[in-house]
């Protein structure tokens, strides 16, 4: 399985990472990624930053390294509407987002309410991945959550740190098995992530991709294949692309 892609990375500007965004998008190239995406936490993460740093990424050249950069937020998800803690005029400064539930910033509830959260946001047009939907402390129901997936277009995330032994998303592997088999059933794509939160694990999907390989997912439908598949969920790569 060719694996190009990585677009969940997580810079200083997050808190509580600890690698530059050039010292990434290096690593990035020594993988040999064709494309890396920055998905620093938005504002309601404990330690991250202010949304003004997700207003001005005109300034950073998204060709560096011969590989295409994008920039782009993790959202939260704050509540069962589907809020994030960003504004549309804001998310209008970036190249792509992540939804995600985080603990700090919504507290686990049943799954009635986390299946609600989920739809919510997939209804909002500038969400483009929901972020490792596979935390035990967040159940919910998953062919619901794949069937909308499908419907509103969104990329659903296959994320290696969730995966890493000891990681604090307890029972990730058991949850992606059965969330991915209505994925299959629905045909929707999924993207796999690092979750890097330092510059050595950049492109690093073992376990994601072990994941996928034991199920038997469809390679057709793992977006880190191609290039041209995943433009067309992200406008910016694809004007990038029609530039070249």
């Amino acid at each position: 399985m060719k694996d190009l892609i990585d677009l969940h990375t997580h810079t200083t500007a997050s808190g509580h990472a600890y690698s530059t965004l050039q010292e990434m998008i290096c690593a990035a190239a020594g993988k040999g990624l064709s494309v890396y995406g920055c998905s620093d936490h938005a504002p309601k993460m404990p330690g991250s930053t202010h949304s003004f740093y997700f207003i001005n990424f005109k300034v950073i050249p998204r060709l560096q390294k011969g590989i295409h950069v994008l920039m782009g937020a993790e959202l939260n998800i704050l509540d069962r509407t589907g809020t994030i803690d960003l504004s549309p005029a804001t998310l209008s400064r970036v190249d792509y987002t992540i939804a995600s539930l985080h603990t700090p910033c919504f507290a686990p509830l049943d799954e009635d309410a986390h299946t609600e959260a989920y739809l919510n946001v997939m209804k909002n047009p500038m969400v483009t991945i929901i972020g490792h939907p596979d935390d035990s402390r967040y159940p919910m129901d998953h062919r619901a959550f794949a069937r909308a997936a499908g419907e509103y277009g969104k990329l659903v995330e296959v994320n290696n740190s969730s995966l890493v032994p000891g990681s604090p998303r307890a029972g990730a592997a058991e949850n992606y098995a059965d969330l991915l088999s209505f994925c299959r059933k629905y045909e929707v794509p999924v993207l796999m992530g690092s979750d890097a939160h330092y510059e050595g694990d950049v492109g690093n999907h073992q376990y994601a991709r072990r994941l996928l390989e034991e199920l038997d997912y469809p390679e057709e439908l793992i977006v880190n294949t191609s290039v041209k598949r995943l433009a067309r969920y992200i406008p910016a790569l694809a004007r990038q692309l029609t530039e070249e």
